[in-house]
């Protein structure tokens, strides 16, 4: 599978992942808002048919309840139809509201009895709440008869119950047609006992006692209503999906189109790779890639041209490599066949001179290919070191004493300061080739009467060898090249000078692998100073 189908693929899991989790929250939060609206709904239920009772409880009579019944309409935003048990209309919110009353809705109807609850006491025995029960019947025929009468007139009724359920009326002012209820015994004390009195052998005496109650107090409680709510062309409340389903759509729309864009912003640029990786590899060395923004892609970017100027350098690296060892060779070769090819033919007499001469010549040639060939085996990782406990200070000497003659032959003087000894694991051949190279080159380039310093230095844990001339100096443009492969000072490439310039090369690939480093500074006129420095101590060096 192609990376942008993969790609593409994992962004729309995420992006069905995200619509499915925004879908469940969305029908989360709208379940809340219909549990919520469930729950406002019965509690508004409740205040309507709480206040319903307390207004028929405490009047005696459905009189008047249209202003009440007209106040819950807009308080609770509910239609409320109010109508008695036998379907006869009391009052309409629409009507009161002034609208043509809507047909009502399917919901079954909330009963409202305004009748007491008798609050018989449970330690009693039935004998005695019988007499309570005939004592509460006559009680609420007055108090009911009383609070209807106040109504009709006009009064401001207040109720509350006594310790037995019954409404206490009372009234700011009382007109003269009410007559307050007496103490007295009511005339029907005698029927109202014997509908009561068999409730007292009933296995069940408060709820026995409470339906008499209710019977022989209908002639003038008000009847029970059937209150009901909304209307036909309303729908409860329940989850609106389109909303829901549009979220999760646009969700879904906006992540796919983010997922393409992100396709093409990351393929853009792996394909602008692509091609120029096949180009670099059909050899078009030269080719590169634009790199803008600095995202993970254009790190990729960044380090692909990095690998390409590497390649591209290591390529022009063997191509001069390829220029330079012709170079060298061939001019000693060319000689070396015209002298061969004259003495063959008889125009030049085979001298000792001339075969010393030409000795020299293939001497050389065969030193250009021993030092390449180490090069390659030091560059490799394969040139072979035998280490061991070296002494710089005594190693130092060596080359002192080895270089000396050929120093003195052309007026230089060859001075060691070695004044703090050190000791390094390495191998000490290897090293005496480095600093005898070091050695010849400031030989080479100091006029006579000149002075070439080895100076052995210890900072800390490290040892620095320094091979300091008072030659001519390097200009700092040359400086980056010196330890380039047939790299020399002489911008002719004269080989009158000597040396194969392949010397510092291996010296920098020696002291690498005794993983130290070689360092040079250098001063047009005063002298140049090459500081090969190693770390002391077993294994230091190795």
């Amino acid at each position: 599978m192609s990376f942008k189908l993969r790609v593409l693929g994992l962004l729309m899991l995420v992006a069905m992942t995200a619509t499915a989790a925004t879908a469940w929250l969305t029908l989360r939060q709208a379940n809340r808002q219909v549990r919520d609206s469930v729950v406002t709904g019965q509690q508004e239920v409740s205040r309507i048919t709480g206040e319903l009772y307390a207004y028929g409880f405490g009047h005696g009579t459905w009189d008047g309840v249209s202003p009440t019944v007209g106040e819950l309409a807009k308080d609770t935003g509910q239609r409320i139809r109010v109508a008695t048990e036998a379907d006869v209309l009391l009052v309409d919110s629409d009507a009161l509201a002034g609208h043509e009353p809507r047909s009502v809705s399917s919901r079954s109807p909330v009963l409202v009895d305004p009748r007491p609850i008798l609050r018989l006491p449970a330690e009693k025995v039935p004998r005695a709440s019988v007499k309570l029960t005939v004592t509460a019947i006559g009680e609420y025929r007055a108090a009911a008869t009383y609070a209807a009468c106040l109504t009709r007139a006009g009064a401001v009724v207040t109720a509350r119950p006594n310790s037995v359920g019954i409404p206490r009326i009372s009234t700011a002012h009382r007109p003269s047609q009410c007559k307050e209820p007496s103490s007295g015994t009511d005339p029907r004390f005698t029927q109202d006992y014997e509908a009561v009195q068999p409730c007292e052998s009933d296995p069940r005496p408060t709820a026995c006692l409470q339906r008499a109650f209710n019977e022989r107090i209908g002639s003038v409680a008000p009847p029970r209503l059937q209150v009901r709510l909304g209307a036909k062309d309303e729908s409860p409340p329940t989850l609106a999906a389109a909303p829901t389903i549009a979220a999760a759509a646009g969700v879904f729309l906006a992540a796919v189109l983010g997922a393409l864009l992100l396709t093409r912003a990351v393929l853009g640029p792996i394909r602008a790779l692509t091609l120029a990786a096949r180009g670099l590899g059909e050899g078009d060395l030269g080719r590169r890639v634009v790199i803008s923004g600095r995202d993970e892609i254009a790190e990729l970017g960044g380090a692909f041209n990095r690998m390409a100027d590497s390649i591209q350098a290591g390529e022009d690296r063997q191509r001069r490599l390829t220029g330079d060892i012709a170079h060298e060779l061939r001019t000693p070769l060319a000689n070396l066949r015209g002298y061969l090819e004259a003495l063959q033919d008889g125009y030049v007499e085979p001298t000792p001179e001339l075969l010393e001469s030409l000795h020299e010549e293939a001497m050389l040639q065969q030193r250009i290919v021993d030092d390449l060939q180490d090069l390659a085996l030091a560059e490799a990782g394969a040139l072979t070191y035998h280490r061991g406990d070296v002494d710089l200070a005594d190693m130092l000497e060596t080359c002192r004493t080895a270089h000396r003659a050929r120093a003195e032959t052309v007026g230089v003087v060859l001075e060691l300061d070695a004044a703090r000894p050190a000791r390094v694991f390495a191998d000490a051949e290897r090293l005496r080739q480095v600093v005898g190279n070091l050695v010849v080159n400031a030989v080479r380039v100091t006029a006579p009467g000149g002075t070439v310093t080895l100076e052995l230095v210890r900072r800390g844990d490290l040892a620095i060898i320094q091979v300091r001339d008072t030659g001519k100096g390097i200009p700092p443009e040359e400086l980056p090249h010196l330890f380039d492969r047939f790299w020399r000072a002489d911008a002719a490439r004269g080989r009158a000078t000597g040396g194969s310039g392949l010397g510092l090369s291996i010296a920098r690939q020696i002291v690498t692998d005794h993983r130290g480093t070689i360092e040079v500074e250098s001063t047009v006129g005063v002298g140049t100073t090459f500081s090969v420095v190693l770390r002391t101590g077993p294994g230091g060096a190795g």
